[in-house]
């Protein structure tokens, strides 16, 4: 699963990377959590790419209680286009979510030891994601969540699961409305290749959301 991960650069980076005028300037996350904002970008109503903020935990239309969105952080890729908590955003309503690192948990000897994983020269990146609009409160909540793939091979050294990372190229595929052939599906669900991206353990600090600030990805000695 992906349970916590990093944004740290700039509105204007954000921007270039996924083709927009301009996107929100947020201060430096070093350990977003789940049900905290985060910025996606989608097809606005207009047609056009925009960058907004989503609550990170997807509550579907449907639903009753949004705390369901607690639960749904994360859509596992296998089946996603099946699923009833997923399957209309998978043909209608998918986003890239930004980021520029993500933690995963090792066991160890004594506990769990976090790790960031992220490409080795720092660059922003995009998580394959999943939006929903609920209105059955008194006002309209816009959330999220990440697709996960089985791991690379430098992330299984650590865990059994990563989020889907999307190369720039399929940016525009993803985006675009409408349903996805099984195969094609699969094929941008997969793995990134680990070829240029890195690991490294950080503190246990980042285990509670209440840290976030540069001391959480600093690597360890």
């Amino acid at each position: 699963m992906c349970g916590r991960f990093t944004l740290t650069v700039s509105g204007r980076v954000l921007a270039e990377l996924f083709g927009v005028e301009e996107a929100p300037e947020l201060d430096p996350r070093y350990n977003i959590a789940p049900s905290q904002p985060v910025l996606a970008a989608r097809v606005g109503s207009s047609g056009e790419r925009e960058v907004v903020p989503l609550r990170w935990g997807l509550i579907p239309s449907w639903a009753e209680d949004p705390s369901i969105g607690n639960r749904m952080i994360n859509a596992r890729a296998e089946g996603v286009a099946s699923k009833p908590s997923f399957r209309s955003a998978v043909r209608r309503r998918r986003c890239l979510i930004a980021a520029d690192g993500f933690f995963e948990w090792c066991k160890v000897a004594g506990g769990k030891q976090p790790y960031l994983i992220r490409f080795a020269d720092g660059r922003p990146f995009a998580f394959a994601g999943l939006w929903e609009r609920w209105e059955k409160g008194p006002d309209p909540v816009e959330s999220c969540t990440i697709i996960t793939t089985r791991p690379n091979a430098l992330v299984a050294e650590l865990h059994d699961r990563m989020p889907v990372i999307l190369a720039s190229s399929h940016f525009a595929e993803w985006l675009t409305p409408g349903p996805v052939a099984t195969d094609r599906l699969e094929a941008l669900l997969a793995p990134f290749p680990a070829d240029d991206m890195a690991s490294f353990p950080v503190s246990r600090r980042v285990n509670s959301p209440a840290n976030d600030d540069s001391g959480v990805i600093t690597p360890l000695p």
